[in-house]
């Protein structure tokens, strides 16, 4: 017996939105790959005022330092990244050879072939994090002075995780807090800054908590490196629900590396013992966008506490 089929009516499935890309509009302009992106006049006035508030918070005897958005190859890899996030690297390449050689790779290009082919990496990587430079150039000083020493760095970072979501991009500017010195220095140093950041966070209006994390480690291996850097309270972040609070933002952290760049250096204190190294990281972009997520595009109509610590005019 044969049952005559009446075709049920498709139904398209929504496209789940998520509750930041309302903002991407006044915010960014596309450019084609997921998580780069234009900004506008309006988000780079709200970056350039956080970046003014931070530098108000900024202790005495800060050494200042902004680094480009490259940096050298083998440092980075004398600094360990590879081993623990070789899946986030960028890398840095080149047409390199004679001029046969690269007028090869373009005539390819010229009769639709593929000209990348003929790339080979040159000695500058994109620079994951703003501080990794700032290691070499302490370990050039010789021992420390008694106290250590601190820095203020900024750089253009970039970290290979494409996203949609505004939060998570991968070209994003990093400004960091650095303290070189003993055990004590550097404990005492991160201490007061999960302080002052939180306040910097309650006055700009932010809901957050403070919880311990671990770097997003590669592989097995990585997740035991993980497991270990929460157990012994490495890292802390500073968490914003954007979202929910199930699934917060981390906007600010607070990093304590132990002796393992003052290893990888050569890096001594003041006593002669390897240094010890922390920083705390603002993520300057989400940062930028929780503001703009909790407060609503029209800065005019911010909280008046808002306006004033950013001295929004």
């Amino acid at each position: 017996m044969n049952v005559a089929l009446r075709s049920a009516p498709s139904i398209v499935a929504a496209q789940p939105v998520d509750p930041l890309d309302h903002l991407a509009a006044h915010l960014f302009h596309p450019l084609g790959a997921d998580g780069v992106y234009a900004r506008t006049a309006l988000y780079e006035g709200i970056v350039d005022k956080l970046a003014a508030l931070i530098s108000r918070h900024r202790e005495a005897g800060t050494e200042v330092m902004r680094f480009p958005p490259v940096m050298s190859r083998a440092q980075l890899e004398k600094s360990g990244y590879l081993k623990s996030f070789p899946n986030l690297l960028g890398c840095v390449c080149g047409l390199h050879g004679t001029e046969q050689d690269i007028n090869a790779a373009v005539s390819r290009f010229d009769a639709g072939g593929d000209w990348t082919t003929s790339l080979s990496p040159a000695d500058l990587v994109l620079s994951p994090a703003a501080c990794y430079p700032v290691y070499p150039i302490a370990a050039s000083r010789g021992p420390l002075p008694a106290g250590g020493l601190r820095f203020d760095v900024a750089a253009d970072c970039f970290r290979r995780e494409p996203s949609k979501h505004l939060d998570r991009l991968q070209s994003f500017r990093m400004r960091e807090y650095v303290c070189i010195g003993a055990p004590a220095d550097v404990a005492a140093f991160r201490e007061r800054w999960m302080v002052k950041a939180q306040a910097i966070a309650r006055d700009l209006g932010l809901a957050f908590r403070v919880d311990t994390a671990s770097d997003p480690f590669f592989g097995r291996v990585g997740r035991m490196k993980a497991i270990s850097q929460q157990q012994q309270a490495l890292k802390f972040e500073l968490l914003v629900p954007l979202r929910s609070e199930e699934s917060p933002t981390a906007c600010m952290s607070f990093n304590y590396h132990r002796e393992h760049f003052g290893v990888t250096w050569g890096i001594d204190d003041a006593d002669g013992a390897p240094a010890h190294t922390g920083c705390v990281a603002f993520g300057m972009d989400r940062l930028a966008v929780a503001l703009f997520a909790t407060h609503g595009i029209d800065t005019s109509a911010w909280p008046a506490s808002v306006r004033e610590v950013l001295a929004l005019d």
